[in-house]
């Protein structure tokens, strides 16, 4: 949650709150497609219809731990079918707007705080990671495949989701105290491709992939490419990370 901006927006109508909304959205810079042409406008009309019912931030990344932790759980606990698929993909890609809605709901009616925006970051970490966990369970008790050694596919999705949210959420703060002054890397160009190139590892993209659970075979595929392009763009980004570091003055 970006509690760095607050519209004070007057939340008297769900209108004004949407106009104000979208002259405060963050930079797109590096949000993948999902994420930026419907994850963040869904948040925004629900953040918009929020404030006027007197939804705030903490309440709404509360709302999105429990849609979260009900498609995790039923994830693990189902029976593969095309119907658990349907609930867990929507539980899922229903917690990913709250997610967004939190933010938005901080910078429309000026009550995010630091103790929002630590729940809001502790909340992504716990779903990022147990999400795969809950695809190791859910293989184990009904194995797509017979060699049990596809339960290192999960697990070490996990890993890496960690892993590139932690770099995600320290990146900004190094660069922060080693070069306060220098220009943010959402303030330059993007390639007009990008946004449809990091789409596969995009968490709202993955959220949708469950539906094919009804399919084993399908899903099998998918979640394991899935899986190796995260992987990759992991590899990628650790790499740029690491020399953008080395430049920055300590």
């Amino acid at each position: 949650m970006d509690t760095a901006v607050s519209t004070r927006a007057d939340t008297g109508g769900y209108r004004s709150n949407l106009e104000a909304l979208r002259r405060a959205q963050k930079p797109s810079r590096g949000t993948a497609a999902y994420g930026r042409y419907v994850n963040r406008p869904l948040g925004r009309r629900v953040a918009a219809a929020g404030a006027l019912v007197g939804l705030t931030p903490n309440a709404a990344t509360a709302v999105s731990a429990a849609l979260s932790a009900s498609g995790i759980l039923l994830l693990a606990l189902l029976h593969p079918s095309w119907v658990a698929g349907l609930l867990v993909a929507f539980l899922l890609a229903a917690g990913y707007v709250m997610d967004s809605v939190d933010g938005q709901l901080a910078r429309l009616t000026g009550r995010g705080s630091v103790q929002g925006e630590w729940l809001d970051h502790t909340v992504d970490c716990v779903k990022t990671s147990s999400l795969h966990l809950a695809v190791a369970i859910a293989w184990y008790r009904f194995p797509p495949a017979e060699d049990r050694a596809i339960l290192l596919i999960p697990l070490g999705f996990s890993v890496i989701q960690a892993t590139t949210y932690f770099g995600l959420i320290l990146m900004p703060f190094l660069r922060e105290k080693a070069a306060p002054d220098a220009p943010k890397p959402e303030s330059g160009d993007e390639h007009p491709l990008r946004k449809w190139l990091i789409l596969p590892t995009d968490y709202g993209f993955l959220c949708w992939a469950f539906v094919l659970i009804g399919w084993p075979d399908v899903y099998f595929v998918v979640y394991t490419a899935l899986f190796a392009l995260s992987g990759a763009m992991l590899i990628l980004a650790l790499r740029k990370w690491w020399r953008e570091l080395g430049m920055l003055r300590t």
